[in-house]
């Protein structure tokens, strides 16, 4: 299998650990680099070694580049990734997919026409925590699912990244940022969507920015920032969700699937990283070992019991959604993290707004394949990193 060559376009703080991951793996090469700013794409080619640092249309015209890694502002994903098919590359874009519906269909259309893959963020369901939940649940643990809930409580980006104002515009807010990982969790361990609605509100018109080098200046909110939603699935699971920016802080930051006999548990004390990362522990109590609500609420670690992991992605590895795509192209497959699983997340999300606005529950319309469990030794490192 010949390395997949990749040209990365969009070279923000992102595009880090992207390229970290990519240069573990022997089939994944990335040999350009483009942003608009130039000086960037040269100073990120020089961080890491890679041999080309251009401008877009460079990537897209450049014939021994096969992928482009679509890693710009998410009110631009739809263009670029367009565009890197109609330069018959494949593409595998960050979240979300796209910023409208049918702009993800036209998407996948024109991948069809043109025999390309579509592939897209997040993977975080490669990770050895997620993958050792569905485990679980396929091994009938907590018994058949009957309920899923997911909370993300934060207070926005505003005091960490430098330039935020793109969370706050069209394509941003908490459900566009974080949704995508838990709906994505969800429809990885439970199936499909059939239902969704929901209520939102934009708690401030305008935000300050708290981090360096801008802090202090205001920026505009033209988005949703605290949105609560109810999901059904397909195979008669039902679920809540609530995604805020709005929230100084919380004692539930949590994801969990309740089940016939037993409940699934996803710990994790930070609330903006629960369903954000590959590793961490899954825990679960049973018919027999639960606590009745009688019984003193004990809490932590030591009073549940916890998944055996067996998988290899055990740290931070965005991006090796790419590798299964590289290996989907060799064994004439679709990706795991495919553009119709992106695509119907998108439309939950869409739904779930729409929802908000005209006070209606949402039928779901599109169709996605549920990703299949890994090999235990996917993602081990085929590379010697110097």
């Amino acid at each position: 299998m010949n390395p997949l060559q990749i040209g990365l376009i969009g070279c923000g703080r992102i595009s880090d650990i992207y390229l970290q991951t990519c240069a573990r793996f022997a089939e994944l090469e990335i040999v350009a680099c483009a942003s608009l700013d130039l000086d960037e794409s040269l100073a990120k080619a020089a961080q890491y070694g890679i041999a080309k640092s251009c401008q877009p249309d460079d990537i897209f015209t450049d014939p021994s580049i096969d992928c482009v890694l679509n890693l710009t502002i998410p009110a631009v994903h739809a263009a670029i990734s367009r565009q890197a098919l109609q330069s018959g590359k494949h593409v595998y874009s960050e979240k979300p997919f796209v910023t409208e519906l049918d702009e993800g269909r036209e998407i996948l259309e024109l991948a069809a026409q043109k025999r390309l893959l579509v592939g897209n963020a997040p993977d975080t369901f490669f990770g050895a925590r997620w993958q050792t939940a569905r485990k679980l649940i396929d091994a009938g643990v907590i018994g058949k699912p009957t309920g899923v809930f997911a909370f993300v409580g934060t207070h926005g980006v505003e005091r960490h990244h430098p330039n935020p104002d793109f969370y706050y515009l069209d394509g941003g807010g908490p459900l566009w940022d974080l949704g995508p990982y838990y709906l994505t969790a969800m429809v990885f361990l439970l199936g499909p969507l059939k239902q969704v609605c929901g209520m939102a509100k934009r708690t401030f018109n305008e935000r300050m920015i708290e981090s360096q080098p801008r802090a202090g200046e205001m920026m505009p909110v033209e988005v949703d920032t605290h949105v609560q939603s109810m999901l059904a699935f397909e195979s008669g699971v039902i679920g809540s969700m609530t995604m805020s920016f709005d929230v100084w802080d919380s004692e539930t930051p949590r994801f969990e699937v309740y089940g016939e006999n037993g409940t699934l548990c996803i710990p994790d004390p930070d609330p903006v990283h629960g369903a954000n990362i590959f590793e961490g522990e899954v825990w679960y109590r049973t018919r027999e070992t639960c606590r009745w609500a009688y019984q003193p609420r004990k809490t932590g670690k030591e009073h549940w019991q916890v998944g055996e992991n067996t998988h290899a992605i055990n740290e931070n590895s965005r991006g090796v959604g790419l590798l299964d795509l590289a290996h989907a192209i060799h064994e004439k497959r679709q990706p795991r993290a495919s553009g119709a699983l992106a695509l119907h997340v998108v439309e939950a999300m869409t739904g779930i707004l729409e929802s908000a606005e005209q006070g209606c529950f949402k039928e779901m319309h599109t169709a996605c394949p549920v990703p299949e469990l890994l090999a235990e030794n996917f993602g081990v490192k085929t590379r010697e990193l110097s």
